[in-house]
């Protein structure tokens, strides 16, 4: 039960947070949000820690629990890209994400065409395929399930330590295009033949066949999902200059 008030805790505020109904510069006391959760000190405590490992808040001696602008969050965490994606910054969450991967992507399968074990090649290659019958098929929650494994594959099989790191933010991602509508029951049967054409190019070992398919996949993500977030203004982080 601790944890799942905990849980319930963080994704209350966190959730507000984002959406913009505790604006930056807003305070909050413990006491005051004990009260309305109705939950515990530890548990209030517990849960503002995990806000301000995100970045969402910050605590102030005698003052309290004071919300962060946008540009402090940290954007990488799978939480804080949930609660956007949940939010009326959806569109603005899915451009920044999609133009990491259409960075990240290309090059990962490049580099796992170079560099993945045997097995992980043939791994994507049995994944390929069965994510093209599940297209077909429209089994959604199937699919989706075959797609976050593809891509965090690719992402772990370039033997790039910092790209791995990304699965989190790419599971994210193609489980909130689902949950919310974006993504279509059965995809286009040019996707799903080019998820196969990345996972052969990285089985033979041709990276450049590899990097050309990937890109072609995340163009094509752009291109569908660009009405999503026309628009949406985009976030210019301050520089921290030292």
């Amino acid at each position: 039960m601790p944890t799942s008030l905990h849980t319930r805790a963080v994704e209350h505020l966190g959730t507000r947070i984002v959406a913009g109904e505790l604006p930056a510069g807003h305070v909050m006391l413990a006491e005051h949000l004990e009260d309305e959760l109705k939950v515990s000190r530890s548990v209030v405590r517990e849960a503002v820690r995990v806000l301000q490992s995100l970045g969402l808040v910050e605590t102030i001696k005698r003052v309290g629990i004071r919300v962060l602008p946008s540009s402090r969050w940290n954007p990488f965490d799978p939480l804080v890209i949930r609660w956007r994606l949940a939010g009326e910054g959806r569109g603005a969450q899915l451009r920044s994400l999609a133009e990491l991967r259409t960075a990240v992507e290309p090059v990962a399968a490049e580099l796992a065409a170079a560099n993945a074990p045997a097995e992980l090649r043939q791994e994507l290659v049995e994944i390929s395929h069965a994510m093209r019958e599940a297209g077909q098929a429209g089994d959604v929650p199937r699919f989706l399930e075959l797609d976050i494994l593809f891509h965090s594959l690719l992402l772990t099989g370039s033997g790039n330590e910092m790209f791995a790191n990304m699965v989190g933010q790419v599971t994210e991602t193609l489980t909130g295009r689902t949950i919310h509508g974006l993504m279509p029951d059965h995809p286009r049967e040019t996707a799903l033949q080019w998820h196969v054409e990345v996972a052969e190019a990285i089985a033979a070992g041709n990276a450049a066949a590899a990097r050309e398919a990937s890109n072609r996949i995340m163009r094509e993500t752009i291109t569908e999902m660009e009405p999503s977030w026309k628009n949406q203004p985009r976030v210019f982080v301050p520089l921290q200059r030292h």
